[in-house]
């Protein structure tokens, strides 16, 4: 690989090791970090402004769900190809020229709404471009990290983007909220903000996001194909889509089940948004905490205990299903998830060549993704048949099937898999 001429700070370091200095002084890695902090941020406003404005411009509760369905279906049909051209394309332009596709439309949408022309014919090519230009930004995002950061400090990467996610779920929906009340077209542009300055951050990333490639690349339909043989092929990896599908759907089945539960008992909104804010900050603090216990834990006792402690978490909320006390064992689940996750993608990103990364990433999260996009459904069926304790009660045995994945697994067990 090549590296970038010498200078100050990180550049220095990597002249003289060869590697990039820690996570805390790595330029790079906190260009690329701090850029994503200020896009996700943005796109939570985004979340929360964009079904208010639909509801404010139709009246109608459909088409705003619609609006936000759109998005998740154009984001999952989007991530194989986006592996595919994470893989072949340089990946620093490739970000660049999704902030710029995203910067462009979102600041046409802000000028829509100044204008008095956002209708839903106008949001939803806005939402869809968004969504696929997202998809491809972060499968290439994911695949460079790797180029980065020293490999021992992986796991601790993508615990600083976990940490980074949970942030924003904590401060973006109430900052949508502010913006939208004090001018409709806030949010939006200052999601077109976020991306400018994301732009800007990427453009200034000094190393290489991948490594030369020395064969040409083959046909896109080859590419995915060969990209999905490594998935499936590699012992560990394969373990990774059997334990993280259904750790996603049970968390995602059991927030909105118990939303929906907490609601029917007749709690006030104010408490099952609290509720909500729980659970963000357990995930927040748990991204903290995630380096430690994975210096403590090898990779197989900590991804086991995670699972079955998740399992037991989630069955005592089952318990209390209806009672805001439900939130507090779910919390602390939340609080597993990113030491887990930054053990499986920190594993990942070790284990999978470079040229494979993106594919690799993009098969996992359309995997875990499509999971996660079920459990809404799955619940809301589950409690139309059932009373809360009964119908959340599925989303702990589906991390109970992820704990014994865990458990027996030998592509988990074993350290050079």
């Amino acid at each position: 690989m090549s590296r970038p001429p010498a200078g100050e700070g990180a550049a220095e370091a990597v002249a003289e090791t060869g590697q990039p200095p820690g996570l805390w002084r790595n330029r790079d890695f906190n260009l690329l970090w701090t850029g994503q902090c200020l896009s996700d941020l943005g796109g939570a406003m985004v979340d929360l402004a964009l079904p208010l404005l639909v509801l404010e411009r139709t009246g109608s509760p459909t088409r705003a769900g619609l609006v936000g369905t759109a998005g998740l279906v154009t984001a999952l049909l989007c991530r194989l190809p986006a592996g595919v051209l994470a893989d072949r394309f340089d990946r620093r332009r490739l970000m660049i020229g999704c902030d710029v596709l995203r910067l462009a439309v979102y600041a046409l949408l802000g000028w829509a709404v100044v204008a008095g022309t956002a209708s839903l014919p106008v949001i939803l090519p806005v939402v869809v471009v968004g969504a696929a230009a997202t998809a491809v930004f972060s499968t290439a995002e994911h695949a460079s990290v790797r180029n980065l950061v020293r490999p021992g400090e992986l796991t601790s990467a993508v615990a600083r983007n976990e940490a980074r996610t949970y942030g924003v779920s904590l401060a973006g929906p109430p900052l949508g909220g502010l913006l939208f009340g004090l001018g409709r077209a806030l949010p939006f542009l200052g999601n077109a903000l976020s991306f400018l300055l994301s732009l800007v951050a990427v453009s200034r990333i000094r190393r290489p996001l991948q490594q030369a490639r020395r064969e040409a690349a083959p046909s896109a339909g080859a590419s995915a194909a060969q990209g999905l043989r490594f998935l499936f092929g590699h012992p560990f990896l394969r373990a990774l889509l059997v334990i993280a599908a259904p750790l996603n759907m049970a968390f995602t089945g059991m927030i909105f089940a118990m939303t929906l539960a907490l609601r029917r008992a007749g709690v006030s909104p104010f408490l099952v948004g609290l509720a909500g804010t729980v659970f963000a900050l357990g995930g927040f603090l748990g991204a903290f905490a995630a380096p430690a216990l994975q210096r403590r834990l090898r990779l197989p006792v900590l991804i086991t205990l995670l699972c079955w402690a998740t399992a037991a978490l989630m069955a005592v909320s089952t318990l209390l299903a209806g009672s805001v006390l439900a939130a507090v064992p779910l919390a602390f689940a939340v609080f597993l998830g990113p030491t887990a996750n930054a053990a499986l993608f920190g594993r990942q990103a070790a284990v999978t060549p470079d040229h494979l990364q993106g594919r690799v990433v993009s098969g996992v999260l359309l995997a875990a993704g499509s999971a996660a996009a079920l459990a809404p459904v799955l619940a809301g069926a589950l409690l139309a048949r059932w009373s809360p304790g009964p119908a959340m009660l599925v989303f702990p045995l589906l991390v109970t099937a992820a704990a014994v994945t865990a458990t027996l697994s030998k592509g988990i067990r074993t350290p050079a898999a």
